[in-house]
């Protein structure tokens, strides 16, 4: 197949008073096209595959796309070999990434998306894991994956869900924008997106622009965050950062 990597990186499945993938399905059909006629879902995230393969395929389906569940192949590998488009879904990112590295598959998306161009979509965890690690997750340390190193498809990380400070609440434990300047308190770590629900990366080739309907939050170690809107291009982060080589 060939061409550029194709990457859409949601923070979220579900934006609150819809369903699961109803604020950006839209922009799924737009991503997918039509060539694309099935969909490689990964539901490592979750425990319950069988339930979230089905939440998904109805979704897909409604969409106009065939969806197969990784879960259900007994070759994984050769799953991803076969893939015309590969949708990682959320839940808890340590799972995810253990599953990832467990069934040898951190290689062969790298190769599919990288290599292939075939589409790449991941929401909340599934975001996560695209990017150079998992260190900007919210999600606790349930299960031990044997690195943090994710896919790579980007050259920096990614915090989905993003939550400004409540300037109300009593509450005194860290706010996000605290955590993720401890992360940068760290030498070499690279630029973190903090991606506000209801928002998403589309990244074709060489170029990265914000989409949906809310804002994106950036933190450059050493420097104050900064505000970005929907259009805003960020195609500088896939350049100026060190790429992975996992």
């Amino acid at each position: 197949m060939g061409g550029p990597r194709r990457l859409l990186l949601i923070s979220n499945s579900t934006l609150h008073g819809g369903g699961y993938l109803g604020h950006c399905q839209q922009h799924i059909q737009s991503f997918l096209g039509q060539k694309v006629k099935r969909v490689l879902f990964i539901p490592y995230a979750l425990h319950d595959r069988d339930a979230y393969a089905r939440t998904a395929r109805e979704k897909f389906e409604s969409l106009g796309y065939g969806l197969d569940s990784i879960h259900e192949s007994c070759d994984p590998v050769e799953a991803v070999r076969k893939s015309e488009a590969i949708f990682i879904g959320g839940g808890n990112t340590f799972r995810l990434l253990k599953a990832l590295y467990d069934n040898s598959l951190i290689h062969e998306i790298r190769k599919r998306v990288l290599e292939d161009g075939i589409p790449y979509m991941g929401s909340s965890a599934g975001t996560n894991v695209a990017t150079i690690s998992i260190n900007t997750t919210n999600d606790m340390p349930i299960v031990y994956p044997p690195s943090l190193k994710a896919l790579g498809l980007v050259p920096f990380n990614i915090n989905p869900h993003y939550l400004d400070p409540d300037v109300k609440t009593t509450h005194m434990g860290e706010t996000r924008e605290e955590r993720i300047r401890q992360y940068h308190e760290e030498p070499n770590t690279p630029p973190v997106l903090g991606l506000r629900e209801g928002t998403m990366l589309l990244v074709e080739g060489d170029k990265a622009t914000l989409q949906g309907v809310t804002g994106a939050r950036l933190f450059l170690r050493g420097k104050k965050p900064t505000e970005h809107e929907p259009g805003t291009d960020f195609s500088f982060l896939l350049t100026d950062s060190n790429p992975l080589n996992p």
